[in-house]
């Protein structure tokens, strides 16, 4: 026997790690059994608990300080800072500071649960509703599916691209262009909390018919011959979505991997919004604070049918998120704008942007966008001016 051979053999262990968000969407996607950190169900029972128990602490922290927000912007603006409540720097400042913190509490929040129970999402499944149930529940569901998933009008530029590629067709995926920044979860609490439970169904009903409409007009006139070619090469391809093959199950994620996605999701869309809500909440502030009472009355009235389409042109060109749009909707209907104007005023702001335009170049032809921007024209100042013939009888 050889001296190699009398030596025992000692078997590499296995090493386990924490698999990021991705790579669990990943792994999950793709059928394989997630990886565990610590390898043993025991750990596994350990981590839960604790994770269920400092979910509670932290959950009831959230509620105190969401609680407190009122209290301390009335405290720091008018004991602190002895600004007067009757003045324009204190209201505006004291719109800002509670504005601001109110949001970002429910940012928090709302995008942590909601990536929470979005971590298992199907790609293929999604593919499959939208296209494979004829055209006109389509349109519904890319709606439905636009307005769950929390992008700006830049950020579902990505996801267009990728079913156009997938071969869906462009009218569907309209719908979720249209729909996507225009609503979401963030978006209806906000309006609910902030404007009443009336403006909010009135937003969500106009941003769901006009993307079921855009799509509707797109398939009609045939839009998918103006994608750009190299699109239109590849729409009868499948890029971006992952399927199971024939005969694997889809694992189901552990609250580690649940946890880890979520919090990766809301870390990532705050971090891309927030100087937007900021932004978004102080010009709500200077609205609120300096803008005289009647200026917007005076120069938007209802009784001026040209407002409603101007305000529409005016807001179009401006890159906004639907979170940050919220406050500036309340500081113009405090300021006795109309609610048709401005809600075709906010509406466009957020559907639309300059630096969309330009990320969709990649994808249409200058024909389809110039058919993409006045559709959006033509159907927000129809709102506009019915929901300000309806004013009174909605609020």
């Amino acid at each position: 026997m050889s001296e190699h051979s009398s030596r025992p053999v000692v078997k590499k262990q296995p090493s386990f790690s924490i698999p990021r968000a991705d790579e669990a969407m990943t792994c999950c996607c793709a059928g394989q059994r997630p990886t565990n950190s610590i390898g043993t169900d025991d750990g596994d029972k350990t981590w839960n608990i604790r994770y269920i128990f400092l979910l509670l602490v932290f959950s009831a922290v959230w509620w105190l300080l969401y609680q407190g927000i009122s209290p301390f912007a009335n405290w720091l603006v008018y004991k602190l800072l002895s600004l007067e409540a009757s003045s324009q720097g204190g209201a505006a400042l004291a719109f800002f500071l509670y504005d601001t913190a109110k949001i970002l509490l429910l940012l928090v929040a709302l995008i942590y649960g909601i990536s929470w129970l979005r971590a298992s999402l199907r790609m293929e499944r999604i593919r499959e509703v939208l296209a494979g149930r004829g055209r006109a529940p389509g349109y519904v569901f890319a709606a439905l599916f636009g307005a769950v998933t929390p992008f700006c009008s830049c950020s579902s530029v990505p996801l267009f691209l990728g079913f156009t590629s997938a071969g869906i067709p462009v009218g569907i995926a309209m719908a979720f262009l249209i729909t996507s920044p225009l609503i979401n979860e963030i978006a209806i609490v906000l309006l609910w909390n902030l404007l009443g439970w009336k403006f909010a169904v009135i937003y969500v009903s106009t941003g769901m018919m006009a993307g079921i409409l855009g799509g509707l007009l797109m398939d009609v006139v045939r839009a998918g011959r103006w994608l750009q070619p190299d699109i239109l090469e590849g729409a009868h391809k499948t890029q971006g979505l992952q399927e199971l093959k024939p005969g694997e199950k889809r694992r189901h994620l552990t609250l580690r991997q649940r946890h880890r996605f979520a919090w990766g999701e809301m870390c990532g869309i705050l971090h891309r919004i927030w100087l937007w809500v900021v932004t978004g909440v102080a010009a709500g502030a200077v609205l609120h604070g300096f803008v005289p009472e009647d200026w917007f009355a005076a120069y938007f009235s209802a009784h001026d049918w040209w407002t409603v389409p101007a305000a529409v042109l005016m807001g179009i060109p401006l890159y906004s998120n639907v979170s940050a749009i919220v406050p500036v909707m309340e500081s113009l209907l405090l300021k006795g704008l109309p609610l048709g104007t401005t809600l075709a005023f906010c509406m466009s702001s957020v559907a639309a942007s300059i630096p969309e335009f330009i990320m969709l170049h990649r994808i249409m032809t200058f024909r389809l966008q110039a058919l993409f921007i006045v559709y959006l024209w033509v159907v927000f100042t129809l709102a506009g001016w019915l929901f300000n013939s309806l004013q009174t009888y909605l609020l």
